[in-house]
């Protein structure tokens, strides 16, 4: 496989919706792998934020092209679902990417945790500056089992909010993000406007 596309769809639930109800999108959003496009995809809480933005929830899932990804946005079960759910929602972003390299397993080791870093750097800045940032974004997990990189791009329909690079990186555990130093900040702050920061843990079994 020459290449992936990553997507990352990032929900705020409405504080007024019950835990059933938020139970049964999630796992509804999960069989949104069943649509043959879909090479990986988790759904599921957040375990933990960093933000100047509000979510409860993340979709990561991965596909071999953008028409693909297209495809999988295109498919009746995606519509059902986002016509079902977007009424509990009270805000949703996304941003895709054309990873810099392709993970030896499409599907994260069960029971890692995720590690979703999203910038939004300052206007004109130069090919070269995001370049850097995306060196410094690799550096910034030291001892992922897996990282990619790219350049966002919004090849779904719903709005990045001015987010323009990204990574995703899986890790074997909670204590591994939290000895991370925020590289980022400390390297290329001055690039950057605004980082969302989401983990989450992936589950033992499927």
């Amino acid at each position: 496989m020459s290449q992936i596309i990553e997507h990352i769809v990032l929900f705020k639930v409405k504080d007024d919706v019950d835990s059933d109800k938020i139970e049964a999108m999630a796992n509804d959003l999960k069989n949104l792998s069943t649509i043959d496009q879909a090479l990986y995809l988790f759904a599921g809480p957040i375990h933990r934020l960093m933000s100047p933005l509000s979510f409860t929830h993340v979709l990561h899932s991965r596909y071999r092209s953008k028409e693909d990804l297209n495809a999988y946005v295109a498919h009746p079960l995606h519509l059902r679902a986002v016509e079902e759910w977007m009424p509990i929602w009270e805000d949703v972003m996304a941003i895709d990417y054309i990873a810099d390299q392709v993970p030896g397993n499409l599907t994260p080791p069960p029971g890692s945790v995720a590690k979703v870093t999203l910038l939004k750097v300052k206007e004109n800045l130069s090919d070269e500056a995001k370049m850097e940032i995306m060196e410094v974004m690799k550096e910034n997990s030291p001892g992922a089992e897996q990282i990619t990189v790219g350049l966002g791009e919004t090849f779904s329909p719903v709005n990045a909010k001015g987010f323009s690079i990204a990574s995703v990186a899986y890790l074997k555990g909670l204590e591994e993000t939290e000895a991370v130093k925020d590289l980022v900040k400390e390297k290329v702050g001055d690039y950057v406007d605004d980082t969302i920061v989401v983990e989450f843990v992936l589950p033992l079994s499927s």
